[in-house]
């Protein structure tokens, strides 16, 4: 069973990476070895669903790999039979009725309620521009639950300091208004006044968030802040400016906010996307009853 001309339209026609290359070339070697040497199946034309479905289950069963790994050995598979068809060297396409098998879904990662507060209440700031700059950021991402392309592009009329809110352009442009508190609204305040010192003919298409040299922040710069400050006060795996909204997301639901009100002010478009958060908070409570229930 050939596929040496579909390695070769990859590489050369479709120009994919040299990885993706690799990895593909690997993952049908394994494929046809399973079909000829455990189904005995050596002709193109006579491999059957059930015959890939065979393959599926023998790598989560006996090798035991997760089904992240089979999905993506599958998918080359896959885009080998497009390719077959496409060239009408076979005249059907084995893999068209075949499920994939299902990737359970990760509990979002967040930082617990007391690291928050350590991280706002004892945790050193530089008293810099720069250090009040890191800690408005930080609050921010905790008071609203944004993500890190909506920080990065709010403009000083977007703050709206006599209602407490702030305009947010979220994904697909979508516009939102998000509320925040009084903590919040001084601390944008002080931020705000140093901003105007330091930048006195304003910043490039007033950016609220800059570096020293009035420029819009980037990406990189937000995550190193983030991760600085995170070091400090927690050890999960992952500590980026979507852990907090994570974070942001799951102690309004732990202290009884309603899922549909945090859906809006998230951005999401589904109450689905939202109901992850749940997850936790029942996590959380399976870890309160251990601790508290006799019988537990």
């Amino acid at each position: 069973m050939n596929y040496t001309d579909f390695i070769d339209y990859l590489r050369y026609e479709k120009r994919v990476s040299p990885h993706t290359v690799t990895a593909y070339e690997r993952d049908l070697s394994q494929f046809f070895s399973f079909l000829q040497e455990k189904l005995e199946i050596y002709q193109l034309e006579d491999v059957q669903t059930e015959d890939i479905r065979a393959w599926v289950i023998s790598m989560l069963e006996d090798e035991e790999l997760q089904a992240k790994s089979v999905n993506r050995k599958l998918s080359a598979v896959r885009a080998f039979y497009r390719y077959k068809l496409k060239i009408k060297e076979i005249s059907h396409n084995p893999t068209l009725v075949l499920r994939a098998p299902k990737v359970p879904k990760k509990l979002p990662q967040y930082v617990d309620q007391k690291d928050m507060a350590h991280l706002f209440e004892d945790v050193p700031f530089e008293n810099t521009f720069e250090g009040l700059r890191d800690r408005t950021i930080l609050e921010l991402f905790y008071a609203t639950g944004m993500r890190l392309s909506e920080l990065l592009n709010i403009k000083t009329q977007d703050i709206h300091l006599q209602d407490n809110t702030i305009k947010i352009l979220g994904k697909r442009n979508k516009e939102r208004i998000v509320p925040f508190g009084n903590r919040m609204s001084e601390l944008l305040t002080s931020y705000m006044e140093n901003l105007q010192k330091k930048f006195n003919e304003g910043t490039k298409n007033n950016y609220i968030f800059v570096t020293a040299n009035g420029d819009q922040l980037y990406p990189k710069a937000v995550y190193r802040i983030v991760r600085k400050y995170l070091d400090m006060v927690t050890t999960i795996d992952k500590r980026s400016p979507h852990v907090i909204r994570h974070t942001f997301a799951t102690h309004l639901l732990n202290n009884g906010a309603d899922l549909n009100a945090i859906k809006t002010i998230l951005g999401h478009s589904s109450l689905a996307a939202t109901q992850v958060y749940t997850h936790n908070s029942i996590e959380q409570l399976k870890s309160i009853y251990k601790q508290a229930h006799p019988r537990a």
